[in-house]
């Protein structure tokens, strides 16, 4: 029998699940890796460490699913989106830690080309304001501040590429990225597909250590077993494809280390006027490109690590639902996770976290209440300005990912959206999106018709909320919100 192996490439760990044809999986292998924070707003991960746990999830998964190497008919790749690597072509050596994208070191940058022409200057392009998020800018931080760095890369001495890229050179030599992580580093134009020579210009990024621009879905190399490796999606990208997605409308949530809410907007790219990033949804082979928008936030999830790992509220990160049933609501308290500024849809670098509302009555239950709440109030935004956007009247949202077994933040994101939320029964579809797109280019599925049948729904939850305490309840954090802006001159 034949599987399908995906590398979900995370920004806390590295899994790798084996899946069967009915999209299921059959073993599965985590790890974890280091966080690296060398000073305030700098966050970083070690390349070599996350290669090295890629490698050995990789063959434990496959293992524990008592298959060997030669049962695997291909492997799909989804990565945390953004996360900058350079490395030496011939050593195969990072110049630098990953620069992760939650890192705000670009802050600098990114005011600069904002004070020349906007933050929007490159949206029409590339669908995305000018925003520490991005590679981008941090290609230039890099070539900018370590040593012989410029020249190096000009001679053709160093390779870019987001986590993805990484991955997919050591496993095969291939220096290739696909159009959805190519579309999150601000150096794509949507309209050819291709780097943009003005914004490469601008930034001063030699495109000699780029990688070639390919899709979502084709045979890009082989490991040294002789697995193809084929299959390449941005993590929320790879999460729309996943929760099966295809046609216009249709969006999904996953709820992870930040949230991620994309809807599929078709063959046409929509420009948001609020707040939203266009992007790649995926490609399939020489298929015309899908678009999306997109809503990201920064802190979700993160937020829970936090708790846990700064604080020691709580020993575990599912521990904090049960200090939050611990209360009957979040005792006027508020906690905006700001931490690298506000993502969608405000686009604050300057923003700081904050918790306001604070009385001597809240108590560690109400913190906790507050920490899950503030993931659903920020999807609320994110929901309205899609609506708004795409003229789609969302009526029900696909969720997925880590913190969706939280059923207490499931009734209440059900609750502050008016509509139902519902989980399937594989909530992690990332992992299954990257398989999906690896095993049609192999012919292991013959179409997304195929892969549509195999989605089912876990649970649904629906809203219990009077009108009139949701109102009050979002007019509270909207008032939370605005406390956050500017904290940083």
């Amino acid at each position: 029998m034949k599987y399908i192996a995906a590398i979900d490439q995370g920004t806390t760990s590295t899994r790798c699940i084996i899946f069967n044809h009915a999209g299921l999986p059959v073993g599965v292998s985590q790890k974890e890796h280091e966080q690296i924070y060398p000073g305030p707003g700098f966050v970083e991960h070690n390349p070599v460490e996350i290669f090295a746990n890629t490698q050995g999830v990789l063959a434990e998964a496959i293992s524990l699913a008592e298959c060997v190497p030669g049962d695997i008919a291909a492997i799909g790749i989804t990565n945390q989106r953004e996360t900058t690597v350079v490395w030496n072509k011939k050593t195969g050596r990072p110049i630098n830690n990953a620069i992760v994208w939650q890192d705000t070191r670009t802050a600098g940058i990114c005011a600069v080309f904002a004070g020349q022409g906007g933050q929007n200057r490159y949206r029409t392009k590339t669908g995305l304001p000018l925003a520490t998020y991005f590679s981008g800018p941090k290609i230039k931080w890099l070539l900018d501040n370590i040593p012989e760095a410029r020249q190096r890369a000009e001679k053709g001495d160093l390779l870019f590429g987001n986590i993805d890229t990484w991955l997919i050179w050591n496993l095969t030599g291939a220096h290739v990225t696909d159009v959805t992580n190519a579309s999150r580093t601000m150096l794509m134009n949507l309209g050819t597909l291709d780097w943009d020579e003005e914004i490469l210009r601008d930034m001063d990024i030699p495109r000699v250590m780029l990688p070639k621009i390919v899709s979502s879905s084709e045979v890009y190399g082989k490991t040294r077993e002789g697995i193809p490796v084929a299959g390449d999606l941005g993590d929320q990208q790879a999460a729309l494809f996943g929760q099966t997605c295809f046609l216009p409308g249709e969006a999904k949530n996953t709820y992870g280390t930040g949230c991620f809410l994309l809807m599929n907007t078709g063959e046409s790219s929509v420009c948001s006027k609020n707040g939203l990033l266009t992007t790649l949804g995926y490609k399939i082979g020489n298929r015309k490109p899908v678009f999306a928008l997109e809503g990201s936030i920064a802190i979700t999830g993160a937020l829970v690590q936090w708790l846990r790992d700064n604080i020691g509220l709580i020993e575990k990160s599912a521990d904090v639902e049960t200090l939050a049933k611990t209360v009957d609501d979040n005792g006027g308290a508020y906690f905006v996770p700001a931490f690298s500024g506000l993502y969608a849809p405000y686009w604050k670098d300057s923003a700081r976290g904050a918790i306001v509302g604070m009385t001597r009555f809240v108590n560690k239950g109400h913190i906790a209440r507050a920490v899950l709440e503030a993931t659903a109030y920020q999807t609320r935004e994110v929901f309205d300005a899609m609506k708004v956007d795409s003229g789609v009247n969302l009526s029900s949202l696909k969720a997925d990912g880590g913190m969706v077994g939280n059923e207490l933040l499931m009734q209440f994101q059900s609750d502050i959206l008016n509509v139902p939320v519902i989980r399937p029964k594989v909530p992690e579809t990332t992992a299954l999106g990257a398989a999906y797109a690896a095993g049609l280019a192999v012919g292991y599925w013959s179409d997304t018709d195929e892969l549509r049948k195999n989605w089912s729904a876990d649970r649904m939850w629906r809203p219990e909320m009077q009108a009139a305490r949701r109102d009050a309840l979002y007019r509270g954090w909207k008032k939370a919100v605005t406390r956050t802006f500017d904290w940083v001159e």
